[in-house]
């Protein structure tokens, strides 16, 4: 870990401005020219002032750097019930029991690791399959038909996802197995490439088969830096977004998802999620809770048991609810709450290698390509959805995220042919960039894309399809100095 004052980063930042206005204010994107409360053109300080100047295994794990210290205080309460295992009831501990009684991680941080990025399981057996994938992976499951919010429709048996483990008594659902086949290609340049294409799979089911139309869709957990950030973006802009490519030449044409918000009990624009299908954190929070660990909150207090899971139905509920006189759930508002606030104020961490020669190849390379477009660089955050489980420190910041929040068709290779609300089988929500060169540092590895299949930059790039399809063909005819500045340029946000 490395912290460095921001007085010298802000010297070199005015230094640098003259020569480097012109290329970053190229790449800036649809509608990103508005005014800014402080002028940072290289887009440096990623989170405004809430920025923290960081790199290696802590990198996104630091609080905003503007908080008080009342809310330095709430974010280590928050961090606490973040990282740290929930156990099956019932149990001598009453401030985290409760666990199951299906679930596939026994911890917010077991999925996020160090609030950084999951990758998908190694491969390890002869057949090339893997047996037990890591928890950072979790399947969506769902029928067609929606359900009385319009989003996704259960499988009756196996719910909305597939867990992997179960407490005492209860049976797992199952288990994925994975493996990979090898899809070969070339640059112009003759340069060869290869990419692996993931085949997922189920075996032994738990309580018999799933629905024969049963729709299956991979997501691996992303980092959770500037969530709250994200949140603070005016829904105007969001929007805005959307008019600005549909009125403009060329495929790029992203549209919002509305989706229901059970904490606000409204539908709202999506910007969380790998299809944009969920609104606040809050809701994210609570959802996870429930499908990845089975702990129940206010908004989400049945334990996802189907009908036929008849041992799961049976299972102990906890009582960590009850100990903070809210009996009925195993997770009370307050300590959710804390836990919400904990993940909108981690900080993102600021750009590195600003003032290389080869990065400022890299950007102009990126706006060239029309990677602005969907990845629109800045924003001005407005004020999340509920001010008591964020900070004001986050609100008026111009920000770097790199994304649109958008839904966009990528192809028919990426496509997992499993609707979402709004979001049909082949889009996807653009993912925010910022972050990208420090996973390796904060995870050890480099995947990317919604599953992790990409194994760094270049081929999260060749994997693009449909609106993007003319983007990935300019990359194509890069030479090689440019495609690597490319993913330098990435690498440095």
């Amino acid at each position: 870990m490395l912290l460095r004052p921001a007085i010298r980063r802000q010297r070199a930042l005015r230094m640098a401005v003259a020569s480097i206005g012109a290329i970053a204010l190229g790449s800036l994107g649809v509608g990103a020219l508005t005014a800014a409360p402080q002028p940072d053109l290289q887009g440096e300080k990623s989170g405004g002032e809430t920025t923290v100047f960081a790199t290696g295994r802590n990198a996104f794990s630091f609080p905003a750097a503007n908080l008080s210290d009342e809310e330095r205080t709430r974010f280590v309460i928050g961090n606490s019930f973040f990282r740290r295992n929930w156990v099956e009831a019932p149990a001598s501990t009453k401030a985290r029991d409760g666990l199951g009684p299906h679930f596939i991680a026994r911890s917010c941080g077991g999925c996020h690791v160090q609030d950084g990025r999951g990758e998908p399981p190694a491969i390890f057996n002869r057949l090339g399959e893997t047996k037990d994938p890591t928890v950072a992976l979790l399947i969506r499951l769902s029928i067609p038909g929606t359900d009385a919010h319009g989003g996704p429709r259960p499988d009756p048996v196996y719910g909305d996802q597939f867990n992997n483990a179960a407490i005492q008594g209860v049976k797992p659902e199952g288990r994925v197995t994975l493996r990979y086949d090898t899809i070969q290609g070339r640059f112009a340049d003759g340069t060869p490439y290869s990419l692996h294409k993931p085949v997922y799979g189920f075996a032994d089911l738990g309580y018999g088969p799933m629905h024969p139309g049963v729709m299956t869709s991979p997501r691996i957990a992303p980092q959770i830096i500037g969530v709250g950030l994200l949140e603070a973006i005016a829904e105007a802009d969001i929007l805005a977004n959307a008019a600005d490519q549909a009125a403009a030449p060329g495929p790029i044409k992203g549209v919002p998802n509305q989706v229901w918000d059970a904490p606000s009990g409204r539908m709202m624009v999506g910007r969380f999620g790998w299809k944009a299908n969920v609104a606040t954190i809050a809701h994210q929070t609570g959802g996870a809770f429930l499908g990845d660990m089975g702990i129940t909150s206010r908004h989400f207090a049945q334990e996802a048991c189907t009908p036929a899971q008849k041992d799961c139905l049976a299972a102990p509920s906890g009582q960590s609810g009850g100990e903070q006189g809210q009996p009925g759930v195993e997770i009370d508002d307050k300590t959710l709450a804390d836990v919400v606030f904990y993940q909108a104020t981690l900080a993102p961490p600021a750009r590195r290698n600003i003032n290389d020669a080869q990065v400022l190849r890299g950007q102009a390379l990126f706006s060239q390509a029309q990677c602005a477009t969907c990845h629109r660089p800045s924003y001005v955050t407005q004020g999340g959805p509920f001010p008591q489980l964020t900070s004001k420190a986050l609100n008026g910041q111009r920000i770097w995220p790199y994304t649109d929040l958008l839904l966009h068709d990528m192809g028919e290779r990426l496509a997992d042919n499993r609707p979402d609300f709004g979001a049909n089988g082949r889009q996807w929500k653009t993912p925010p960039l910022w972050g990208t060169g420090l996973i390796k540092d904060v995870n050890g590895h480099t995947r990317l894309l919604h599953d992790g299949r990409a194994r760094g930059v270049l081929e999260a790039v060749l994997w693009h399809g449909g609106e993007a399809e003319a983007a990935k063909d300019q990359v194509l005819k890069m030479k090689k100095t440019d495609r690597d500045a490319l993913v330098k340029f990435v690498e440095s946000l």
